[in-house]
């Protein structure tokens, strides 16, 4: 199978390209020099979309766009935020969409961030449609809504991906340094939902959409057990033998972090109804399951 794919050098698509060997990979990516390319057969670094005819791909995989949590959000990041993902996303769906003989796949990125801040008592699937509407809900529905787009004639995916857990990028590793200094805080009350997912679970996820053909749609990208904060932290503290003590109030991360101290504030529970439905089995779907394994 010939597969484009998009942020192909980011924390998931770099463990999917390495677990899609079979295949022959196009990553679209302006660092043709990262260290993903280096002997590896399988994998074509692409600098323009131009230079790649879809007539000739059978899927497309979009995972790009400006980390979301890395810097504080102003207007001028926002706006960033938004073009890296709408950007790309509009460039392929007219690519697909101009095609003879189009990619028989796309599955494009999202976020859970699309529900916006929720209760803690409430349990979410695919199916909720009273989304909180501020920035990560309008972010997601743009996003979504490009990609939807896409002719008929091409089966489209999109993946509302939670908090993906790694040690080698993502939340988790900024979260350790404190943590293995015994120093790791539970944030505001603690009562926000945390839903995650492995990373191997998520690169697994993403390659069951990609060969089960029967698949379209929505799908939350979450394991099926959700924690809240509280939880979370004290897990990770005893992966690590460390106590977990003290408390970060809420006015303290809107202090640091502006507007972007939301994310971590509010949550919501998220349940992969769909995802499960299809016959997907989770190789961690709990939380201590995850960090043992990561840890």
């Amino acid at each position: 199978m010939k597969i484009l794919i998009t942020g192909g050098t980011g924390l998931i698509g770099s463990m999917l390209c390495a677990q899609l060997n079979a295949h022959s990979l196009f990553v679209l990516t302006r660092n043709t020099d990262n260290k993903l390319f280096s002997g590896s057969n399988h994998i074509t670094p692409i600098s323009h979309i131009e230079d790649v005819d879809f007539n000739d791909i059978d899927a497309v995989i979009n995972l790009a766009g400006e980390p979301i949590a890395e810097k504080r959000w102003n207007e001028q990041q926002k706006q960033l935020i938004v073009q890296s993902r709408l950007g790309i996303t509009q460039s392929l769906v007219s690519k697909i969409n101009n095609c003879v003989n189009p990619p028989s796949v796309f599955i494009s990125g999202s976020a859970i961030g699309y529900y916006g801040r929720q209760s803690p008592n409430l349990l979410i699937d695919e199916s909720f449609e009273e989304a909180f509407i501020e920035f990560s809900h309008e972010l997601c529905s743009m996003w979504e809504n490009e990609a939807l787009k896409t002719n008929q004639n091409t089966r489209v995916c999109i993946l509302r991906t939670g908090i993906v857990l790694s040690k080698d990028g993502g939340a988790l590793k900024k979260l350790l340094p404190s943590f293995k200094l015994g120093i790791g805080s539970v944030v505001a009350d603690g009562r926000q939902l945390m839903s995650w997912i492995h990373i191997q679970d998520m690169v697994k996820g993403i390659i069951f959409l990609l060969e089960n053909s029967t698949s379209n749609g929505i799908f939350n990208m979450t394991a099926p057990n959700a924690v809240n904060n509280h939880e979370f932290s004290k897990t990770l503290a005893a992966q690590l033998h460390r106590p977990c003590l003290l408390s970060m109030p809420a006015w303290v991360m809107k202090l640091l972090f502006g507007e972007m101290a939301d994310l971590l504030i509010y949550g919501q529970g998220v349940y992969p109804k769909r995802l499960l439905g299809a016959g997907f089995n989770f190789d961690y779907p709990t939380l201590d399951k995850a960090l043992n394994d990561l840890l």
